[in-house]
């Protein structure tokens, strides 16, 4: 079922369903905050601050990591850290993947947990150790940054291999 939110998007009922079988309402701060978290997909309590205030001015940061522990806690959304800053959220019914960050242009690729089965599989074989992969991140460099990077040493090879110019 749909209804229309605050901010007059179309948004599921299953987050009033969900809140309401754990003896929670859906208060007005707790919809814009994962409205927000929805709309931006892996966002820091800033961002989601940010996106909250387009609508609802009054709300503060600490309203804001209040609603995002309880939604955590309700297994609503979860976080992950793709790096030195603040932890990202995301909706968590939407989150069956990793993330490989890439160190250079700081994007971010959504894998599919499928992908470190093998991986986890010998984790839990090899030490009985259950991994979380909701929280897991992997740093490397993309497709894109890779190739720009090849391509800057092999134009550097290039140069340097013919020698000084006359």
């Amino acid at each position: 079922m749909l209804t229309r939110s605050y901010t007059g998007r179309v948004v599921s009922t299953d987050w009033k369903t969900d809140l309401r079988q754990r003896g929670y309402r859906l208060t007005p701060q707790r919809q814009l905050v994962l409205e927000a978290v929805d709309t931006l997909e892996h966002a820091t309590p800033d961002d989601i601050l940010s996106e909250v205030r387009r609508t609802a001015s009054g709300v503060n940061i600490s309203t804001v990591y209040r609603t995002l522990e309880l939604l955590e806690e309700l297994g609503l959304v979860s976080h992950a850290h793709l790096g030195h800053g603040a932890p990202t959220y995301h909706l968590a019914d939407r989150h069956h993947h990793i993330h490989l960050v890439c160190r250079d242009c700081t994007d971010v690729i959504e894998a599919d947990v499928g992908v470190v089965a093998e991986f986890t599989a010998k984790l839990k074989s090899s030490f009985g150790f259950e991994t979380d992969m909701k929280h897991f991140a992997i740093f490397g460099r993309c497709a894109g940054c890779t190739a720009k990077a090849e391509a800057e040493e092999t134009g550097r090879t290039s140069a340097e291999a013919a020698g000084p110019k006359a």
